[in-house]
């Protein structure tokens, strides 16, 4: 994505979490992760002292790992910051 097209993003984003939820909120995060160990333990690091409850799970053959992360936050600017900061682990799927 590039930098315009995920401000844009960003921004929509923003919009719908003010319209659809009142804050301070549960947000749920779902993101799909190479099996790889470092990258997991990179996102659990970004949640780090938040909270959060993490729940992961491997697909059938091992390849990918899907992980659920629900926090409280206090504003759709936190949940977008925590977007941002996972989107710089390599190869990671945001739903």
């Amino acid at each position: 994505m590039n930098n315009d097209s995920s401000d844009e993003f960003y921004k929509r984003l923003k919009e719908e979490l003010l319209r659809t939820s009142s804050w301070p909120s549960d947000y749920l995060y779902k993101f799909i992760v190479p099996t790889d160990e470092e990258k997991i333990k990179a996102i659990q690091v970004i949640f780090d002292n938040t909270g959060a409850v993490i729940e992961s799970r491997k697909s059938s053959k091992g390849k990918y790992t899907s992980l659920s992360v629900t926090v409280n936050l206090p504003d759709p600017d936190a949940v977008i910051s925590h977007y941002k900061e996972v989107a710089k682990v390599e190869g990671v799927i945001s739903l």
